[in-house]
């Protein structure tokens, strides 16, 4: 179930969350999941940020609404990248990241959305 998150303790706790799973099993993402929560925070309409969760705790999948329209950000376990994808968890990736993307591939990509 996701919830939607309202202020910045949920996505501090969100935050937390990724860069511990980060330093376990996604190293490759560490620095430009910090860009991508930037972005997020700078673009994401407000009240329109909804993290997944897991076990009672955050999960590596958050959705946010920009200019009007859902993105799903999510990691994926396969290309070992933080995708943006279309709407739903399943729908079309718009971009992926990881630390070989720079802050500006970030900043581009989220004007573009």
């Amino acid at each position: 179930m996701a919830i939607t998150a309202k202020d910045v303790e949920e996505l501090q706790a969100y935050a937390a969350g990724v860069m511990d799973r980060a330093d376990h099993h996604a190293g490759r993402v560490k620095g430009i999941a910090l860009a991508l929560l930037g972005g997020i925070i700078w673009r994401g309409e407000p009240g329109s940020i909804r993290i997944r969760r897991f076990a009672g705790a955050p999960a590596n999948m958050l959705w946010a609404t920009i200019s009007g329209r859902t993105y799903v950000f999510a990691y994926n376990h396969d290309s070992e990248k933080i995708e943006i994808r279309d709407r739903t968890q399943t729908g079309a990736v718009l971009h992926s990241f990881d630390d070989g993307d720079s802050v500006t591939d970030v900043e581009t990509a989220f004007r573009a959305l």
